[in-house]
């Protein structure tokens, strides 16, 4: 039994396509997603279907495996059952891939206020709320509201929000600039609040600076030691500073989803499970934990919560399995080989750092275009996404403005 069918699930599912077992993939979507392109449905420069997937279309070919939608919502440790909203479904073996979600520090009431990205609903959600702003603002009158309506606020400067601010800024500038008549799309104000020291702080020093530098350059205004203390329907406080807007979008944290209540098992502050060296639940060695709701800890130290870092531990755990289905000695622990750290600033300009090499600017854009057209798992054109990209590269061109859904206008 595997819950989850992101990068982690599925890859622990296709590493048991040959094993001698049953699969069965267990998830409330019936799609794949592609995360780390999110941002793209969410300033319009991919419609959803470029970056999502039907799991059965996937999984087709694996005649042992069985794809089941609906919500876990616990497990009976002791009979061995994941328990679904309408029924219980047995399992010899369970992978828990359950990811995470926003994490707003003890403030739920932010979210409404503040939506963050972590599906295909969020990232329409909030291309609805970013499209809409610039439609209120071409008809509002009141120069403080129009100026309130043409404010963005991001919160949090890891990849997620530095994405976010900088294509919003290319938006606004470029995209919007010859849309509108009576507004100019290009005073737009984009803000990237982050209460640490500096952004993308899981970068080195140098690709932080870079990274703010080219922020700044396309007009976006980067506060760094300034945490939020307050988020409401008319805006955010930062310390003691008001701002008023009318889009305020949250990048400032994760929490896993409640796979330790469901285990019983122990979690850190976050809520991920901690795990042992096979991955497995100190409680049941037929249960294992892996991707962003996992606390794993190696000797190199702890595994981020990266898609690179799940696909590997999926293929980990299948092996695992697979080894004791034949009686054979279980693998060397889990150890985790980092592919490097991959973050996006707007047109032509990213930071990478690998292992063995450090690239800014535009040949890592390319660089970063390419590694994700790679790891597109389940993509039926890769070229036609590429050709889609260049386009947009070329011309500045975002095909996807289409503001869907029943939110109302702020």
């Amino acid at each position: 039994m595997i819950v989850g069918a992101g990068f982690g699930g599925l890859s622990a599912t296709t590493a048991l396509a040959h094993a001698a077992c049953d699969v069965t993939v267990i998830d409330r979507h019936n799609y794949h997603l592609f995360q780390p392109l999110l941002y793209q449905v969410a300033t319009a420069g991919l419609p959803p279907s470029d970056i999502a997937w039907p799991i059965r279309s996937i999984l087709h070919r694996q005649r042992n495996a069985v794809v089941l939608l609906g919500e876990v919502v616990g497990v009976d440790v002791g009979a061995h059952r994941v328990r679904l909203r309408d029924r219980e479904i047995a399992f010899d073996y369970l992978i828990v891939a359950a990811g995470a979600t926003h994490a707003y520090f003890g403030h739920d009431d932010w979210r409404p206020h503040a939506p963050g990205l972590k599906s295909v609903d969020d990232a329409t959600q909030i291309r609805r709320r970013i499209l809409t702003a610039f439609e209120a603002a071409e008809m509002e009158q009141d120069p403080e509201r129009r100026a309130r309506l043409l404010r963005f606020a991001i919160v949090g400067a890891g990849p997620t929000g530095v994405e976010l601010a900088g294509t919003i800024a290319e938006l606004a500038r470029f995209t919007l600039a010859a849309d509108f008549r009576r507004i100019d799309p290009r005073s737009a104000k984009v803000m990237l609040v982050e209460a640490g020291p500096r952004v993308l702080a899981t970068f080195a020093q140098r690709q932080s600076q870079y990274a703010q530098r080219a922020l700044e350059k396309l007009g976006v205004e980067v506060r760094v030691n300034s945490a939020v203390t307050a988020c409401d329907a008319e805006g955010i406080t930062i310390g003691g500073e008001r701002v008023s807007t009318a889009t305020v979008l949250w990048a400032a944290g994760v929490a896993a989803a409640p796979v330790g209540a469901w285990l019983g098992a122990a979690t850190d502050r976050a809520g991920r499970v901690k795990v042992g060296p096979d991955l497995a639940v100190s409680t049941d060695p037929a249960i294992f934990v892996i991707g962003d709701s996992a606390l794993v800890e190696t000797a190199a130290g702890r595994v981020p919560g990266v898609a690179p870092a799940a696909k590997q531990q999926g293929r980990y755990v299948a092996a695992v399995i697979a080894r004791r289905l034949l009686a054979q000695p279980a693998p060397p622990p889990f150890e985790y080989r980092n592919a490097g750290n991959f973050a996006t600033i707007g047109r032509a300009r990213a930071v990478i750092e690998f292992p063995f090499l450090t690239l800014r600017g535009w040949l890592a854009w390319w660089f970063w275009g390419v590694a994700h057209i790679y790891f597109l798992l389940g993509v039926p054109s890769p070229l036609m996404v590429s050709l889609r990209w260049l386009w947009e590269y070329l011309t500045y061109g975002r095909g996807a403005r289409l503001i869907t859904g029943a939110e109302d206008a702020d």
